[in-house]
């Protein structure tokens, strides 16, 4: 899947997307209990050509931070969807986090500019909020490679309920040219969540 400007998609993006997972996790029951409303957690990923690939090391990340907001974009859209299908709305989302795998013709620091200049500004705008940061994890792996991402409250990183992690792995992907890029979008915290703060 190629898209390539506004004329030839209307979100506009610039990535070179080659195939792309998204991930429904509802828990109804937990612990012989109902959970009510269920907690639901959406995991998009995304396994992106990645255009410094192959090159020397590259003092310039621009286009790699520009592939983060791109792609952000297309993620966040795409969660919020499958998020619509069960009836949730894009207030009710109360946590996120992020994630990048690149391949081994990539480096470390190409996952760090994809998610860190520019990715949070349209999950942010998506979602209608988050005055915190976006938690996020990295590494370089081959295809089938797994990541755990730590998802936080958007507006308090310190609400304990939702305190949580989702895990995601592509079987073909990354490829050795390419990143994947995840978001996760969490609703409802952990089920049953009943952790304190000291005090509390």
């Amino acid at each position: 899947m190629i898209w390539q400007g506004k004329g030839a998609d209307e979100r506009g993006s610039m990535a070179d997307i080659r195939t792309v997972s998204i991930n429904l996790i509802e828990v109804h029951r937990e612990s012989g209990a109902t959970v009510s409303p269920p907690t639901r957690k959406v995991v998009a990923a995304a396994a992106v050509k990645n255009p410094l690939a192959g090159t020397p090391l590259a003092a310039d990340l621009g286009d790699l931070e520009q592939l983060g907001a791109d792609v952000s974009g297309y993620l966040v859209q795409r969660c919020l969807e499958v998020l619509a299908s069960a009836g949730v709305t894009p207030d009710q989302v109360r946590g996120y986090g992020k994630a990048a795998i690149v391949g081994t013709d990539g480096e470390l620091e190409h996952t760090a500019a994809v998610l860190h200049p520019r990715f949070g500004a349209p999950v942010r705008a998506a979602i209608g909020g988050g005055t915190d940061i976006i938690p996020g994890t990295k590494k370089v792996g081959a295809p089938g490679s797994s990541i755990t991402m730590p998802i936080g409250n958007k507006d308090d990183r310190w609400v304990f309920d939702d305190m949580d992690a989702a895990e995601v792995s592509m079987a073909d992907a990354p490829r050795s040219d390419e990143i994947v890029i995840v978001l996760v979008l969490s609703c409802g915290g952990r089920p049953h969540a009943r952790v304190q703060k000291p005090g509390g």
